[in-house]
């Protein structure tokens, strides 16, 4: 009997399986043969493999084990991981293939991030979660520093490195001072302890603030945000894209469960800390955006924004006794954000691929409309989608956060997301606005990389499709909870 147990298991986490073993057999195609465009193409052969067995590992149901829960939730977070992830290496390949260096290693990182990313989606113990945190998170220190020339990469993931190393440091430290007042580390013990725990225990206060702080950093939440900017322009466009959507989506897949299943909407401390961080993120992230001329540093604090956002359906939840409609828009907002944040950075990317400098600035945009008219107009959507403009998966979800915030009343979390949101119409506008503009001197037309393009198109079309037509998504979220 607990042979078969043992193999339903271990069919269940066929996904994690399947990608451990592509990242051994690429560790050994690489012993024996360089070659970057037969890496690539192992890397997508093998995200497209890790895709199919989802199905079979779906087909022996949901599995709760004691570190990881393989349930529905978890294997919804896992495609949409994996096929950010996929969208990421193709682009990674147009970028890199026209830059010199040793460039095969990328991908063997890049596929042991998403390992990490993935290991978070299924996290149901602090174990499990600080695993699949410091696989990814050790990961992008490499992949920040891609290419070896150049000063900004290396000082960006410098950066990271060190402030990453302290906010894992404070959330081990908090995650302990909570087992040492509690005695569980399981997401559901935490919440069953923390019930029965005095409302004025230190150990449980000061583990508690840790950890917040610890997340706040992972998520780039105000005031844990000021890694954000520097590591944005400093890394490489496509790691900056899978920084901003593999990362940051698997972080708060964890953290939504450990919102569920610990039912910390329970304890309103908790909850006035998350509209405080919420209100902070949304009206800061959203004013220093104003100032940026630099795309990867306005997208960044664009970031921050949307997390903001997203803190709401959290505390929307809490008050509300934890809403399943609340965890449905924050599902979905992942899903808008991740899209069309990649969307926005693979077009910028594309226009990076033909040579060693990147086009990050907003003037380099000058004449976009006239010279790449296709390349304009997707940017023009993706940017649409994050500012929340109607018939794009900007809006829907950003209605979806605002009818959440409606039911639980909190109308100065309310007021804090239309205000930011009327500020990042003005910068996004700003953005589209440049790339109308007719250029002073003429600039020879670039060959633009048909595949980073197709990538692009795709994403762009995903982002309108969820805006014109939502139901199907959101039915099949609200069958995950």
């Amino acid at each position: 009997m607990s042979t078969a147990i043992t193999m339903i298991e271990l069919q269940s986490i066929l996904p994690l399986i399947v990608l451990t073993l592509l990242i051994v057999f690429l560790m050994l195609v690489l012993a024996f043969k360089r070659s970057h465009g037969l890496t690539a193409g192992l890397t997508v052969a093998g995200l497209l493999f890790t895709l199919l067995s989802i199905p079979l590992a779906t087909a022996v149901g949901e599995q709760n084990m004691s570190l990881l829960s393989v349930d529905r939730y978890g294997m919804f977070f896992t495609v949409l991981l994996l096929g950010v992830s996929l969208a990421s290496t193709l682009l990674s390949w147009e970028y890199l293939r026209h830059r010199s260096g040793r460039n095969e290693e990328f991908y063997l990182l890049l596929l042991l991030a998403t390992l990490g990313a993935l290991v978070l989606s299924f996290a149901n113990h602090v174990v499990s979660l600080l695993l699949g945190m410091e696989l990814l998170g050790v990961s992008l220190y490499a992949m920040i520093s891609y290419p070896d020339k150049g000063k900004l990469p290396l000082e960006a993931a410098i950066k990271y490195l060190v402030l990453s190393g302290c906010a894992s440091a404070m959330l081990l430290f908090g995650f302990a001072l909570l087992y040492a007042a509690l005695g569980s580390l399981s997401f559901v013990g935490i919440g069953e302890r923390l019930v029965t725990a005095p409302d004025n225990h230190v150990l449980v206060l000061a583990g508690t603030a840790l950890v917040l702080t610890g997340i706040g950093f992972k998520l780039s939440v105000v005031p844990f945000h000021m890694w954000t900017p520097d590591v944005y322009q400093g890394a490489p466009l496509p790691v900056t894209g899978f920084l901003a959507t593999v990362s940051k989506g698997a972080i708060f897949a964890a953290l939504l469960r450990l919102f569920l299943e610990a039912q910390l909407h329970q304890f309103n401390t908790l909850l006035i800390a998350l509209s405080v961080l919420a209100v902070a993120s949304m009206l800061v992230g959203n004013l220093l955006a104003l100032q940026q001329q630099n795309i990867k540093r306005l997208l960044s604090y664009s970031s921050i924004a949307h997390f903001g956002y997203l803190l709401i359906t959290l505390v929307a939840g809490g008050v509300l006794g934890g809403s399943d409609f609340a965890v449905e828009a924050a599902s979905y907002y992942v899903v808008a954000y991740v899209v069309t944040t990649l969307a926005a950075f693979a077009v910028i990317s594309v226009l990076s691929s033909d040579g060693e400098d990147e086009r990050q600035w907003v003037s380099d945009l000058t004449g976009l409309f006239w010279r790449r008219p296709l390349l304009a107009a997707l940017l023009t959507l993706a940017l649409l989608s994050l500012a929340g403009i109607p018939l794009t998966a900007g809006f829907i979800g950003k209605l979806y956060v605002f009818a959440s915030g409606i039911e639980g009343a909190l109308w100065i979390l309310l007021g804090a997301l239309v205000i930011g949101s009327a500020i990042g119409i003005y910068y996004y506008l700003r953005v589209i606005y440049v790339m109308t503009l007719q250029e002073d001197n003429a600039t020879s037309v670039v060959v633009i990389p048909w595949l980073g393009e197709v990538v692009a198109l795709s994403l762009v079309i995903l982002v309108v499709w969820l805006g014109i037509l939502p139901q199907p998504l959101m039915a099949y979220i609200g069958k995950l909870f």
